[in-house]
């Protein structure tokens, strides 16, 4: 059976700490306007969509920083009146929309979270796992690139759910909806969030991302001897190496949704909005540094070919010997040889 699904990575340009919170949802309504006239059905937005990246900076003043954040109503964050007007156009034009944002919850605690919102109505929700960066800056002056991610929010404690899109399933018809799963970020560096999606078959993985093209402190970049065009370079080549191979070796299809552009003027972001087969293969990316919308035409039936051989986990995975994986967080060396 083939099963044809059209999807978008909708990548979001230069956001600065002076942006207002309307101007960018007029800017992600447009985006959704122009993917529903390729005939889109999922539309992934990337990381903290609707303000800018708190964590490049060092704020004190608590209000401040709650500025960055959405409370979730009862109903989810589809309810949320700030953000209902996104909603209620994605609804109204029959996308699914998977979209990053800062959740502050009922009792205080504060996540960097992605919803999936099928209909108007929450399926899932993700908060990020793999916090980057530090509790304190690098430097307060203007200008540093820091990330606090560890300072503002709680790791996530949602694991990493998959879970079916009945709404996608009209648009091939069958019986069979789509499994899908989210990531953020600095989350698709790390293989262990991806075989968690893939022990639950998932088919695709949507990821919003936001990440510096130039940040020396964070990467271990010497600025003596790279120069900020050879750090691009070095930044998007991990991105898409890890991109790719995780893709690859959980035989789903990914959809990777960049924030870019040179926020504020002095903060640089790689783009790299991707859509990647299951065979590890991009078959479409970004062509702008600025908002713009990555359409591919996917067949959910390609990731049977790794599922049931190269990566059919049940005939040969060896859990067994997995063990250490979730015994320690840190590296333990072998010892040294007596000689």
């Amino acid at each position: 059976m083939v099963r044809l699904l059209r999807v978008a990575a909708v990548q979001v340009g230069r956001i600065d700490r002076s942006t207002r919170r309307d101007e960018i949802l007029s800017r992600l309504i447009a985006l959704l306007v122009e993917a529903a006239e390729a005939g889109v059905k999922l539309a992934v937005f990337p990381e903290t969509t609707v303000a800018a990246f708190l964590p490049r900076y060092w704020i004190e003043d608590d209000a401040e920083i709650a500025s960055f954040f959405d409370n979730e109503p009862e109903g989810g964050i589809a309810q949320s009146a700030p953000l209902k007007p996104f909603f209620d156009k994605a609804n109204e034009l029959g996308i699914d929309v998977s979209i990053g944002y800062g959740e502050q919850t009922a009792t205080g605690e504060r996540y960097n979270t992605a919803a999936y919102v099928s209909r108007g109505s929450t399926l899932s929700k993700y908060r990020k796992v793999h916090l980057a960066g530090t509790i304190e800056p690098f430097s307060k002056e203007p200008g540093c690139t820091n990330q606090l991610e560890k300072r503002y929010y709680k790791p996530g404690d949602l694991g990493f759910p998959a879970f079916r899109a009945p709404a996608l399933k009209a648009a091939y018809g069958g019986d069979k909806s789509p499994i899908v799963g989210q990531m953020i970020c600095n989350d698709r560096r790390w293989a262990e969030g991806w075989r968690v999606l893939g022990l639950q078959g998932v088919e695709i993985v949507c990821i919003g991302f936001l990440t510096a093209a130039w940040a020396p402190q964070l990467w271990g970049i010497d600025p003596e001897t790279m120069t900020r065009e050879e750090a691009r370079a070095d930044v998007m080549f991990h991105h898409k190496l890890v991109s790719q191979a995780h893709a690859y070796t959980n035989s789903t299809f990914c959809i990777a949704a960049a924030r870019c552009g040179v926020d504020d003027g002095i903060h640089p972001l790689i783009s790299g909005s991707l859509i990647i087969d299951p065979e590890g293969h991009i078959i479409a990316e970004n062509r702008t540094e600025g908002d713009e919308v990555i359409t591919a035409e996917i067949d959910l039936d390609a990731c049977q070919q790794g599922k049931s051989k190269t990566f059919a986990f049940g005939k040969h995975r060896r859990p067994e010997h997995y063990g250490v994986l979730v015994e320690r967080a840190g590296v333990v060396e072998p010892e040294e040889p007596v000689v």
